[in-house]
């Protein structure tokens, strides 16, 4: 398979040039090692390490292993060996260059935690999601999300013109539902999808869940991802949400926690000019691949997406995510959230950077009207001139102005 640049890229080198040890974190199968090696594989020797055998002895003596192996070094996966992880930091204390180690790791628990607390200050870390367009395509950036919130913040003619260097792709909406963003899933023949999410399903739940959980019924957790699939682009409700499957609200809490804890979940804090009532509203959640989410719901093909009942949500899971991944390109990440009034008003997206207020609204259709944009001008009357203009992803294909404040794009939009 033939190597796409990942939009990350410029910021992985920089925090290499600059940390002792760069930690490069996602869910399987997004691309971690590929990346690494493209880009350092030829001035660094690569370890990949495993769940069962201890192939390089480094649980036996972790200190001698990084005696007998000089870095520059890519430790993959290093959760599977958390014995290194302070043996680590004995190496960076004795020596603090910059590029020593390049780490990947496909879980945000307890190894993970510990090597960031023990190597505060030494360690940078990046996630990487799964394609998004722009990846898949193998296209040079900026992202046009990017280009919408540098420039609209000086107008909405300023933040149109930054829009109109691109245009739609044609991109069938079903289709990118449909096979979603895994690298290795984009060049698969449609009749082999289905038993690639299979494989991927059942690796997470005996290689991730097994250890993370310790439950025995892995059948359990599978009826609760398989749910959460079906329950994507809503609010989150913990006490509902495990019922069907006779799971308590802790519970489900805790499991949807290693969802997140896993990078197969996404969730959107709910907006609130109250910054303290921020942490009390209802999250928005995402299953972070819609294509693993059309696997779960029993989807067999593109066609099958385009009538199902769940189509706007996958639609709008798969721009909230793009957006997302659009997101890793800057420097400092803008911060997520949703919106939604008791009235009724609500907005999907709420971008948040440098005190300004960015409103997004997905629609599924194929026509964008000004009617449309009536919970972004709530949403901007409400909370003041922080609100910049507001933007609807829409499933057209033309970049139109609907009012004075709001505009609307394809959601497939690519360099003109």
């Amino acid at each position: 398979m033939n190597y796409h640049h990942r939009l990350i890229e410029p910021k992985l080198r920089s925090y290499v040039d600059s940390f002792s040890c760069t930690l490069v974190t996602g869910a399987r199968q997004v691309g971690k090692s590929t990346l690494l090696e493209e880009q350092f594989g030829k001035t660094c020797r690569t370890f990949v390490f495993d769940p069962v055998q201890d192939l390089y002895e480094v649980r036996k003596d972790p200190d001698l292993f990084l005696r007998n192996n000089p870095p520059p070094l890519i430790l993959d996966e290093i959760q599977y060996v958390p014995e290194l992880v302070p043996a680590l930091k004995r190496a960076v204390d004795r020596d603090r260059r910059s590029g020593m180690y390049l780490i990947t790791g496909s879980q945000q628990w307890e190894v993970m935690r510990h090597l960031a607390e023990s190597l505060a200050g030494r360690v940078s870390m990046l996630e990487l999601p799964t394609f998004c367009f722009q990846e898949a395509d193998d296209v040079d950036p900026p992202c046009w999300l990017n280009l919408w919130v540098d420039e609209c913040r000086h107008g909405l003619d300023r933040g149109l013109e930054a829009l109109r260097t691109h245009v739609s792709s044609q991109r069938s909406a079903t289709q990118a539902i449909w096979r979603g963003g895994f690298p290795e899933v984009q060049t698969l023949e449609e009749s082999v999808v289905p038993g690639w999410m299979q494989g991927y399903v059942s690796t997470y739940l005996q290689r991730d869940i097994r250890t993370l959980l310790e439950i025995r019924d892995e059948m359990q957790y599978a009826s609760f991802l398989g749910l959460c699939a079906a329950l994507t682009a809503q609010e989150c409700n913990y006490s509902q949400l495990g019922r069907d499957i006779g799971l308590t609200s802790p519970t489900a809490k805790r499991w949807i926690g290693v969802l997140k804890g896993t990078y197969q979940w996404l969730e959107v804090p709910a907006f609130s000019s109250n910054h303290i009532r921020r942490l009390s509203g209802k999250p928005k959640g995402y299953l972070s691949d819609t294509g693993l989410a059309c696997f779960l719901m029993r989807l067999s093909s593109p066609q099958a997406v385009q009538g199902h009942p769940a189509f706007g949500a996958l639609f709008e899971t798969l721009v909230a995510t793009q957006c997302w991944k659009q997101l890793q390109e800057q420097a400092l990440i803008p911060a997520l959230y949703h919106y939604r009034q008791h009235s009724g008003a609500e907005v999907d997206l709420i971008l948040e950077k440098d005190g300004r207020l960015f409103p997004i609204e997905i629609k599924a259709s194929s026509q964008a009207r000004p009617s449309d944009a009536r919970s972004i001008h709530i949403f901007q009357e409400k909370i003041g001139s922080v609100v910049q203009p507001g933007l609807i992803i829409y499933g057209g294909s033309e970049i139109l102005r609907l009012s004075e404040t709001c505009a609307a794009v394809p959601f497939d939009l690519t360099p003109g």
